[in-house]
């Protein structure tokens, strides 16, 4: 980040703060809405708990088991209905239904049916697995026919096909629907386990501190799950750029 650009960064998050301040003091009460001064002494003082690590944790394993089942099959199905017009078809219903769907009621009847641990790692699949595939679908819709044309015409085997054609194609779409996928699971991981409340949890945590009217913790526990799922980011940001560079198709059919 250049330091221009992370001037205007530090100036939003200031602003952000002020604003958060000016609102405690309108309000009056830190029950209703305390400051950040308050709020950032919760979380230091959460932070340092063996609940806190064992929520955390519990948090973490479910939404990578959420990203770790749905974007496999999100960019499977994906790439199958952007290439085949049949598949499209086939499954756009199943698009359909899952987008249009309520998260809380995703929540409730996969909490009725498979209990506290699971329905969190479920809920969350559900909800990303359309967003990974439209992308793998825009994905695969961008590769240019040409290419597609002389990969059949020229029978090229399917490894040096899916190398050279397809990946560089459809890879940077895959990890622009991953990036946002990400984040939305966190949101519905912590909104299934503040409902259905499994052990371990940052969203049980969040609900306590409800329940005992804690509002300082309350949004100590936020602070912890945003942080949670910067941190997560970053992590996919440092992955991608390990990956090996993609060479271009145009390269291939020299």
């Amino acid at each position: 980040m250049r330091g221009a650009d992370f001037f205007w960064a530090l100036l939003g998050v200031l602003a952000l703060l002020i604003f958060w301040q000016a609102a405690a003091l309108a309000f009056g009460s830190p029950l209703i809405l305390p400051g950040p001064l308050l709020a950032g002494e919760k979380f230091l003082a959460l932070v340092r708990t063996r609940r806190f690590i064992d929520a955390l944790a519990g948090s973490f394993c479910r939404v990578m088991l959420g990203i770790a089942v749905a974007a496999p099959l999100g960019i499977l199905a994906g790439v199958a209905a952007g290439l085949d017009r049949r598949a499209a078809l086939f499954l756009k219903p199943l698009f359909t239904v899952i987008s249009a769907t309520p998260v809380m009621s995703v929540i409730l009847i996969a909490f009725l049916i498979l209990g506290q641990g699971r329905t969190p790692v479920f809920a969350a699949f559900l909800m990303i697995f359309p967003v990974i595939a439209a992308n793998a679908v825009a994905g695969a819709r961008s590769l240019d026919s040409s290419y597609r044309e002389l990969v059949r015409v020229f029978q090229i085997t399917g490894p040096d096909a899916l190398r050279y054609l397809y990946l560089p194609g459809i890879v940077p779409y895959a990890l622009a629907g991953l990036r946002s996928a990400l984040s939305l699971c966190w949101k519905v991981v912590v909104a299934a386990e503040v409902l259905v409340q499994p052990l371990r949890s940052l969203g049980a945590g969040m609900q306590l501190a409800k329940a005992r009217l804690e509002t300082p913790e309350l949004f100590a526990w936020t602070a912890a799950t945003v942080l949670a799922a910067a941190f997560s980011q970053l992590l996919l940001s440092l992955a991608v750029c390990c990956l090996p560079k993609r060479r271009k198709p145009e390269r291939f059919f020299r």
